[in-house]
C-alpha cells in the first residue's frame, strides 16, 4: 500500500542541463526517461528516483576520488630510505 503524500516533491533540478557520457545529467543526475517524466511519476516514485540520483552522485565522486588517486601517486623505480 502507498503511503498518501501531503506536499509535492520538488524536482531536483539544479539548472545544470547537460548530459554525461553515462547519460545522466550531470546536475541533478537524472536519466533522460527520469527527467521527461518527472511530473507523471508518483511521488513515491519520485522519492525514489532521488534517492538513485544520491547514490550515483556519491558512486561518480567516489570514482573521481580513486581515479585521482592514481593519477596522483608517481611510481618511483628507487627505494625508499626509510
Amino acid at each position: 500500500m502507498e503511503q498518501l503524500e501531503f506536499f509535492s516533491v520538488p524536482s531536483p533540478c539544479v539548472g545544470v542541463c547537460s548530459v554525461d557520457e553515462k547519460g545522466y545529467c550531470k546536475g541533478c543526475m537524472r536519466k533522460r526517461e527520469e527527467r521527461y517524466h518527472w511530473l507523471s511519476f508518483s511521488p513515491s516514485q519520485q522519492l525514489h528516483i532521488i534517492k538513485l540520483c544520491r547514490q550515483r552522485y556519491r558512486r561518480k565522486i567516489q570514482q573521481g576520488k580513486t581515479s585521482t588517486l592514481e593519477v596522483e601517486q608517481p611510481q618511483n623505480s628507487q627505494q625508499d630510505l626509510f
